[in-house]
């Protein structure tokens, strides 16, 4: 069953933009869930939503919500 705008549920997925590209991802996500799903480590990555730097220690308690521009900035180690 899926719900419909003004049964009172919330929608089983939201639409944003990930590094440019749009995607459905599960609602009621957090920054943090988006970044595991993604196999990246938090602490390796910085994140950009809406066009506003996201502090560390936020990433676990901000919701990821329909319409957001997510943009992640990884570190690689190398020589």
């Amino acid at each position: 069953m899926t719900a419909s705008k003004g049964d009172g549920m919330p929608p089983a997925n939201v639409s944003i933009v990930l590094n440019g590209e749009r995607r459905r991802v599960a609602a009621g996500l957090t920054v943090a869930g988006l970044l595991r799903s993604l196999e990246l480590e938090p602490g390796m990555v910085v994140v950009e939503r809406n066009r506003e730097i996201l502090a560390r220690d936020a990433v676990g308690a901000t919701a990821v919500e329909d319409g957001d521009r997510i943009e992640l900035v990884h570190f690689v180690g190398g020589g």
